[in-house]
């Protein structure tokens, strides 16, 4: 989550670069960004990615989220 990393809700990022980062391409990131946009989870506005709900989005997600949250704190990481 980005507020995980950056300590803010928003996150300047292009679309192209997200499908670069997570192996995929524009489109899929662009149909994603939309169904999370029609559930009010984040706002997709050109260029950056604005969190409106974590609650949802954290519990929309798989649990490796939660897995990966785990070991970040017996790390002592954020």
């Amino acid at each position: 989550m980005t507020q995980d990393r950056v300590d803010s809700g928003a996150l300047s990022i292009t679309h192209d670069y997200l499908a670069t980062m997570l192996g995929t391409d524009r489109p899929t990131i662009s149909l994603a960004a939309g169904i999370l946009q029609d559930k009010k989870m984040i706002e997709y506005p050109r260029g950056a990615v604005k969190i409106l709900n974590r609650t949802k989005l954290e519990r929309s997600a798989c649990e490796c989220y939660g897995i990966i949250q785990q070991l970040n704190g017996e790390l002592g990481l954020k």
